[in-house]
């Protein structure tokens, strides 16, 4: 378990009519920011370009993941180098002749739930960024194998065990076997963390594997995993209806309420064999 990942404190436990002091453990949160250096008509730029709280640890997976998932880069060849400027920040440097496309930078203003740009839009911005074809897929994966999945990952999942508070996503081939786990204090860095960890290994697209929430699936989430070519998304909680919305038009199969021997198929259940 990486040390800097949990906390540990005095807490005052109270039962019944006392109070006791003892120790205790919680997720350790801190920001993230990410800078990036790119030329553009023969100067050099570095520019902050996104500032995110998250749990410390794999930073390097976190930014790249970020930037793909957001159509900055399409490829790990457009990445020259990763440094950790000092705690807390880090550096992209792009090689010279990669443009980055920064505009798309535009869709985190309505890619978050309070936001009120219609689903439309917010979907048509996805399709525009993403970078990976639509890819034919003979992914069938039948129900006895997605009852064991929540289980796998709670197993796997170190730091949360210890403190109950941090989120974790899992990629699951079809044999059942976890081939990536990332947790943090936020759903979408643990994605971002995630899809980063398979960009830097060539894994993309993720068209042969199911991606597992360990809470609810929401627009930010889906949208990512669209953009990283996965064919199904299974989450323990419950989807939103822009998250169903983006499922359906790319032909995703999601899957919510994922918890015993149930769950709900929201879009696409072709892929699940009964």
């Amino acid at each position: 378990m990486p040390q800097k990942s949990v906390a540990n404190i005095t807490v005052t436990k109270v039962g019944g009519s006392t109070a006791t002091q003892a120790g205790d453990t919680v997720a350790v949160e801190e920001p993230l920011e990410i800078r990036l250096e790119y030329h553009s008509e023969g100067n050099k730029i570095r520019k902050s370009i996104s500032v995110t709280m998250r749990t410390p640890g794999h930073d390097a997976e976190l930014a790249t993941g970020f930037l793909y998932t957001e159509g900055i880069i399409k490829s790990p060849a457009d990445i020259h180098a990763v440094t950790e400027l000092r705690e807390n920040v880090i550096l992209i440097v792009l090689h010279p002749s990669v443009i980055p496309a920064i505009g798309n930078l535009e869709r985190n203003f309505y890619t978050t739930s309070s936001c009120g740009v219609c689903g439309k839009a917010s979907i048509e911005a996805v399709h525009a960024a993403c970078n990976i074809l639509d890819v034919k897929d003979s992914l069938q994966v039948p129900v006895a194998l997605l009852y064991r999945l929540p289980a796998l990952l709670r197993a796997q999942q170190d730091v949360f065990e210890s403190t109950g508070g941090l989120h974790g996503c899992a990629l699951f081939d079809t044999a059942g076997e976890i081939m990536l786990l990332h947790e943090d204090v936020g759903r979408h860095n643990a994605l971002d963390k995630l899809i980063g960890s398979a960009f830097n290994s060539g894994m993309l697209p993720l068209s042969h594997h199911i991606l597992l929430l360990s809470g609810r699936a929401s627009f930010e989430l889906v949208q990512k995993a669209a953009m990283a070519g996965t064919k199904m998304v299974a989450a323990v909680g419950a989807p939103s209806s822009l998250a169903v919305q983006m499922a359906e038009d790319w032909g995703m199969t999601l899957i919510g309420f994922l918890r015993g021997e149930r769950f709900n198929i929201y879009s696409a259940a072709h892929r699940i064999i009964m």
